[in-house]
């Protein structure tokens, strides 16, 4: 699989607009606040789309097409005047490079799953029916890289990798989440936001038991096993359909395209 902007240009153009539509909707879902976090998707073995930032930054809920754009693993490539990769650009490459099954990657800064992580919450399956994903999520368990730095280098991208394994996601202790998404790379962002939401989900509701003083008990196996995978029809596919929509009707008027 290689998406270039010579290539089949109705490809490589939607994913970078799938891109920018799911930068919106971590900030209408609220697992980002004002500037940071990016999402990248795989477009050949050694380049990525991804978000970064132009000389007019104004937050990832105005995120527009031209805010993704394509690197090589470097982070170099013909890129607009201005325009820079995010600092922690490791963070998608050292997943990349180290999982090919992967072809996408989100990472955001959830409040509630920075708070859940500085109070050594657990993550538990507290809840089942609610939140199927979350609660299978959790059952499979959501590994957590105890180091809160800033993930600019390539060593520290390995170490925060090997945390990550073969797991959908990892929580960032006092920093945020990484999520991953697999197959067709625009099947695999939304997958990878959903993934991000449902360790949101799991962050939320852990914080607010604890805030009752009440144990975090997790729902036993033989109802976890009562849980179907729904599949990504609706699990990724409609998910995603909703936050196309909650980014029309809640997120800024800015058109995508200039």
């Amino acid at each position: 699989m290689t998406l270039t902007a010579e290539g089949p240009q109705g490809s490589y153009d939607a994913l970078r607009e799938r891109i920018a539509v799911a930068c919106r909707a971590l900030a209408v879902s609220g697992l980002v606040e004002h500037i940071l976090g990016h999402i990248s998707a795989r477009t050949g073995s050694g380049s990525l789309l991804v978000r970064g930032r132009g000389p007019e930054e104004r937050g990832l809920a105005f995120t527009v097409v031209e805010d993704v754009q394509q690197v090589g693993l470097d982070g170099t490539g013909e890129v607009p005047t201005g325009w820079k990769p995010p600092s922690e650009l490791p963070i998608h490459t050292e997943v990349l490079r180290s999982r090919p099954e992967v072809t996408a990657v989100v990472h955001a800064h959830p409040p509630a799953v920075v708070a859940a992580s500085v109070a050594d919450l657990p993550w538990l399956p507290l809840v089942g029916s609610y939140d199927i994903p979350a609660a299978r999520l959790a059952h499979d368990g959501v590994p957590v890289w105890p180091r809160s730095a800033l993930i600019r280098r390539r060593d520290l991208a390995r170490q925060m990798v090997a945390a990550l394994g073969d797991r959908p996601a990892v929580v960032l202790r006092a920093h945020g989440l990484v999520a991953v998404g697999t197959g067709d790379p625009a099947h695999a962002v939304a997958e990878a936001v959903t993934r991000a939401l449902a360790v949101d989900t799991l962050a939320r509701t852990a914080l607010a038991v604890a805030a009752t003083g009440a144990p975090l008990r997790p729902i036993p196996d033989e109802d976890i096993a009562e849980l179907p995978d729904l599949g990504p029809a609706f699990n990724v596919s409609a998910m995603w359909r909703h936050l196309e929509a909650r980014v029309r009707h809640e997120g800024p008027a800015t058109p995508l395209r200039a």
